[in-house]
């Protein structure tokens, strides 16, 4: 069988290594879809606008939730003395439970009124079942007697919310309203207390400071003759803390201390009246309401 010779291989194109660079007047890299790659300080620019607009709307949010904030005070006033009514509704009936803490509403509203009126910023009333309610501030005033008048207000403005429910029951014949009375005249005369952080305690700033160990004194007894024993620990704990640094502080001789505690003598007086004429009208007030609620132990029956 016949050959022919195979022809000779065409050698092979030569392969140059791969360089990075872009020569002199070479085009430029096109991408797969043939568009140019942005510089950079463009794609920088497009980022940065991206973050602006996320910040945008994040300080819209935030502007949104500042003004919501009266709102949600609101709510957490209405919240906390909704837990409180049903916490009372075990004890006395949802409506002697609404009626109460209306009252210490109405208490509390007065020392806000009161601090708004020394200037200072006070937050609405939050209520704590079984422990009654409570503001916050950052102050009571920028003295003892602003302190004495914050710390007297809320007894004052409890006193004409626990007068009208006597009224009411006056002009009805009503022994609901008439046991919601005793009660608010109870609470308010309790408040009275020369010991911190009560009111009377605050009063006792602007009068005479020594008197917070006399009233620290007169709640031991309460704890065997008052139901309410918690309340009472409470209060001395946290009157015991109180009382030792306000104490030690104005005896600091500090010239910050000696301001605050300098009151004039017809100022004292002022807030004298006041503290004694207040219990005097309370104890008329449960005088005059104290048969009915002492045989109504159990509200539901009122």
């Amino acid at each position: 069988m016949d050959t022919e010779p195979l022809a000779p291989a065409e050698p092979l194109p030569r392969v140059e290594p791969f360089d990075r660079s872009s020569p002199a007047g070479a085009e430029p890299h096109h991408d797969a879809f043939g568009s140019k790659p942005k510089p950079i300080y463009k794609r920088a620019g497009g980022a940065l606008a991206a973050v602006g607009v996320l910040l945008a709307k994040f300080g819209a949010y935030l502007k949104g939730a500042v003004l919501l904030l009266p709102k949600l005070k609101l709510l957490t006033t209405a919240g906390t003395a909704f837990v409180s009514v049903a916490a009372y509704s075990l004890f006395w009936g949802w409506q002697f439970a609404v009626g109460f803490v209306l009252l210490l509403f109405v208490h509390e509203m007065g020392h806000v009124l009161q601090l708004r009126k020394e200037g200072v910023k006070a937050s609405t009333p939050m209520f704590i079942p079984f422990m009654g309610a409570v503001i916050t501030s950052r102050s009571l005033g920028r003295d003892a007697l602003a302190e004495a008048r914050v710390g007297l207000a809320g007894p004052v403005l409890g006193s004409i919310g626990a007068a009208a429910c006597l009224v009411i029951a006056v002009a009805s014949g009503s022994d609901f309203f008439r046991a919601l009375a005793y009660v608010g005249f109870l609470i308010n005369l309790f408040n009275l207390i020369p010991v911190l952080p009560l009111d009377g305690g605050r009063a006792m700033a602007a009068m005479a400071p020594w008197m917070w160990f006399v009233g620290f004194a007169s709640l031991i007894p309460l704890l065997f003759v008052l139901h309410g024993g918690f309340v009472i620990v409470v209060i001395l704990v946290l009157g015991a803390y109180e009382i030792r640094r306000r104490w030690r502080a104005r005896k600091s001789g500090s010239p910050e201390q000696q301001a605050y505690y300098r009151v004039r003598p017809r100022h004292r007086l002022m807030v004298g009246v006041v503290y004694v004429g207040l219990i005097v009208a309370l104890a008329l007030g449960m005088d005059a309401t104290h048969v009915l609620s002492s045989a109504g132990h159990n509200f539901r029956s009122l």
